[in-house]
């Protein structure tokens, strides 16, 4: 997690057996506490979603849940719902199970910790997990790109402020393959549960929530194409898997140039939108056939009705109303647009409080 984090929704494990080690995604079992037809279910579902202010975050749920209980603290037992994958020592995952389970998580890192470990520090303890993930971690991520998956690197920054919460400067944040060796295990989670339940779940129609993402609109591309073509670069919008290939040549060829910052956003807003739904399950983006959110249940919603459904199919086999649930996953779209406006816009209010200080003083910078 970042240094800053106080809610840990999941941890890694790993364990040595005969022939394979088995890695294990745990993911904190909100849905053990926030039980259906209660007013903590009601409340989280209507705000579907946690929202990220520059100066504060609005919790979907009850900090002495968010932060307490249901966080995957160390040293303390906590319950999880676990995807258990087998890996030969090579970094081929062979197998996997999905169960609920009890955790006593060893030790919290933050990336940075990690991310020395990876780079070569020496830790008796740990090292030999952190780096075996990580070598499985980046030949899942060359196998999501081979399939045609898209990287929107986007440089983030972020504002320091003071103790009022005025900003007094920025940081760009730095996303290290600690930070993408998580990324990758949680996909592959979020990946392996949305088939599982789109294959097994689907025999008896269970219904489930899918985070689905469409191919972009042949309109937009069209724009995007000449946008790029004045720039010099060319972009084929005839197949997808070629699209792709090429939006990814793109964001290479114009990293730190000018005009990054502008076919950055314009490829970026030339994409369908991600949608929560019960009706389709793949992802144009990530280039997966079967997606869904399974590993943010503290601050996402369709998280909670993921865990929720499946364990109702593991147990029980039991149906539900894929009405009521699609409403659900609608509403939860919603809130995740307008929680993303107001991150946005909290954004911009800290820009032009920051630049209030610095009035008369002049700046390089790039018309669009």
């Amino acid at each position: 997690d970042p240094k800053t984090a106080k809610d840990f929704d999941d941890a890694l494990s790993y364990e040595e057996r005969e022939n394979q080690i088995v890695v294990g995604v745990h993911i904190a079992d909100v849905s053990h506490y926030v039980k259906a037809d209660t007013a903590l279910n009601a409340e989280a579902a209507e705000r579907a979603t946690s929202v990220y202010l520059v100066d504060r975050t609005i919790p979907m749920l009850p900090e002495v849940l968010s932060n307490e209980l249901c966080s995957l603290k160390p040293n303390v037992d906590r319950l999880a719902f676990s995807v258990f994958f087998s890996v030969t020592k090579e970094g081929v995952i062979t197998g996997k199970e999905i169960t609920k389970t009890v955790i006593h998580s060893d030790r919290r890192f933050a990336y940075e910790d990690a991310q020395e470990i990876i780079e070569g520090k020496p830790d008796e303890k740990l090292a030999t997990a952190i780096l075996f993930c990580n070598k499985v971690a980046l030949k899942l991520k060359e196998q999501r790109f081979a399939n045609g998956a898209i990287n929107f690197e986007t440089p983030e920054v972020r504002f320091v402020l003071d103790e009022s919460g005025k900003p007094i400067g920025l940081q760009t944040k730095v996303r290290k393959e600690a930070h993408k060796m998580i990324e990758e295990w949680m996909l592959m989670a979020n990946k392996t549960i949305a088939k599982f339940m789109k294959k097994e779940g689907a025999k008896i129609q269970a219904p489930f929530v899918y985070r689905t993402h469409d191919e972009p609109s042949y309109e937009k591309l069209v724009d995007l194409k000449m946008f790029a073509k004045k720039f010099g670069h060319t972009i084929h919008i005839e197949s997808m898997k070629s699209l792709s290939a090429d939006i990814n040549k793109l964001v290479k060829a114009i990293e730190g140039k000018p005009e990054e910052y502008l076919l950055n956003n314009l490829a970026i807003r030339s994409m369908a939108k991600a949608v929560y739904t019960t009706q389709k399950s793949s992802h144009f983006g990530l280039a997966f056939k079967y997606y869904c959110h399974f590993t943010s249940p503290i601050r996402r919603y369709p998280d909670l009705l993921c865990h929720r459904w499946i364990h109702r199919f593991l147990t029980n086999k039991e149906k539900g109303d894929m009405g009521k649930l699609e409403g659900l996953a609608k509403h939860s779209s919603m809130m995740e647009q307008k929680a993303s406006d107001a991150e946005r816009a909290s954004i911009k209010y800290k820009q032009a409080e920051f630049l209030q200080t610095r009035i008369g003083e002049e700046f390089a910078g790039v018309v669009s």
